[in-house]
């Protein structure tokens, strides 16, 4: 479906059901009405979540045009930042407009640094607005799609592939100070928040409660929970509560024109028209800012396990997740893998020991449940089969928090060592299941020498996978204008020791 049919799509769905909660009087929605082929290039998609202007384009309007930074998009005329839009925005967000360099720059920067590299001089934003309530933000897109100001909504800026920084000069619109919980029922478990609650911030708030949150990121220190929904992202979590799809409830979001589409709904069941949310789920900034979110939270399992084990063939590997996965059943929350190259950069970069003897291959599975002795009992079972089936060659098991936290952390602090070995991109690719190593080897004939290391690691699931960590300045086909950004699911890594050209 591309994005015209969802345009349509969307506007149908509005003219059919519009929960529309007007700040103030302004006029009737029109943001799908007004897209055109032009208007939709013009669309700024950053950060997974948004969208800066719908209107008409005025060539030559506001100053000579900028030239293109070297495999970047030619930057759309859009309108440049005036004195008096600066005033503007410090009359609504008074202390939150930032334009002191020095406080912008890390706002213009993602979190591997390697995209303004790869477009440089690009990512050159001179403004940053902070502010915290949705109104806020209303009132910012109202104007910009006034001004046709491009407009860059930022959460955490966690992202690996540079969707959330800017191209050009685009306004950052963070929503970093977005950060109530604005309810939590204890009963059915259903929390809503602001957009920029930190992950971490939410899970430990809910832990306290006898509650978890359905995801679990390796960023969860700095990702932002409107993030998280606006790419869809799926976590360590994934296999055993499935993707935010399902666990989300509600959404507020502003629309391109300003106002604010109201379906932050708290029922787990809600039959009353369009299930609107969906269109937001995952849409990587083409349709709205995520202000707002309601999410389903399951029970903190009163059981938790950890094993790391070692596999000698990706085959082995396969066949120990259809066993997990028929004798573990009900508990089990999540099946990682990582090859020994990952575990190389661990040891050599972070100073991570390997738990196990050496192994091509590493398994982490979790385990969570009610009932301690029923899990221990199917955990052993498992193990049992396995080792004596030859299908793993070494283990260790955890039962400790803090024994649990340094076997996850193999899994967890892959980025990070990796961006010690070189420039590393992350790119999704959904492949068949048994083919998803294949994609490493193939990569790692194709670079050869040129790339420093080429690992493999992720989530083990029934359909798809990803690939990450493409060379610097060398994919300009890979690199889209609309920056994708894209988390979650098992990757290919390389880490390119020089600059190469791909044909």
């Amino acid at each position: 479906m591309n994005i015209f049919t969802m345009v349509g799509i969307f506007r149908r769905i509005l003219l059919l059901r519009t929960p529309l909660r007007h700040l103030r009087p302004h006029r009737t929605l029109s943001f799908a009405a007004r897209l055109s082929p032009v208007d939709l290039n013009a669309i700024c998609c950053s950060s997974g979540q948004f969208v800066a202007s719908t209107r008409k384009l005025h060539v030559g309007t506001d100053g000579p045009k900028s030239p293109p930074a070297a495999g970047a998009p030619e930057r759309l005329p859009f309108s440049r930042v005036t004195e008096e839009d600066l005033a503007f925005f410090r009359k609504i967000l008074p202390g939150r407009t930032i334009t002191d360099p020095d406080l912008v720059e890390s706002s213009n920067v993602d979190w591997l640094k390697s995209m303004k590299d790869f477009f440089s001089p690009a990512g050159s934003s001179e403004v940053l607005l902070r502010p915290q309530k949705t109104e806020e933000v209303s009132q910012i897109i109202r104007y910009c799609n006034s001004r046709n100001l491009a407009v860059n909504p930022q959460g955490g800026n966690t992202g690996l592939v540079g969707g959330s920084v800017p191209v050009y000069d685009e306004i950052i619109l963070s929503t970093s100070l977005m950060n109530n919980i604005l309810s939590f029922d204890s009963i059915s478990g259903i929390l809503t928040c602001q957009a920029g609650c930190v992950l971490e911030n939410l899970s430990l708030y809910l832990e306290e409660r006898d509650y978890i949150m359905p995801l679990d990121l390796g960023a969860k220190g700095s990702c932002q929970i409107g993030g998280n929904v606006a790419t869809n992202a799926g976590g360590l979590r994934l296999l055993r509560y499935g993707s935010l799809h399902g666990t989300v409830l509600g959404l507020e979001v502003v629309l391109a024109d300003g106002q604010v589409l109201d379906c932050l709904a708290s029922l787990r069941k809600d039959n009353t028209g369009y299930d609107l949310k969906q269109l937001f789920i995952g849409s990587e900034g083409t349709l709205g800012v995520i202000t707002a979110v309601s999410i389903l939270c399951p029970r903190k399992p009163k059981s938790v396990n950890v094993v790391f084990l070692g596999c000698e063939t990706y085959e082995q590997l396969l066949k120990a997740f259809q066993l997990c996965r028929g004798m573990l059943g009900e508990i089990l929350s999540a099946f990682e893998f990582l090859d020994s190259e990952c575990m190389r950069l661990l040891n050599t970069h972070l100073k991570l020991p390997n738990p196990i003897s050496d192994c091509p291959f590493y398994i982490v599975i979790e385990t969570s449940g009610s009932d301690p002795k029923h899990d221990a009992e199917k955990l052993h079972n498992f193990l049992e089969e396995a080792m004596a089936s030859s299908l793993v060659s070494d283990g260790t098991v955890a039962t400790e928090e803090s024994k649990i936290k340094a076997l996850w952390s193999m899994r967890e602090r892959v980025t990070e060592a990796l961006t010690h070995d070189g420039f590393t991109y992350k790119y999704d690719i959904s492949l068949p299941l048994e083919q998803i190593y294949q994609l490493v080897i193939d990569m790692r004939q194709h670079l050869g020498g040129r790339a420093k290391s080429v690992v493999g690691y992720g989530h083990v699931m029934e359909t798809c996978t990803s690939t990450s960590l493409l060379p610097l300045k060398t994919l300009p086909f890979w690199l889209p204008s609309s920056h994708l950004s894209m988390s979650g699911r098992p990757a290919v890594g390389a880490a390119l020791a020089q600059s190469t050209d791909w044909v």
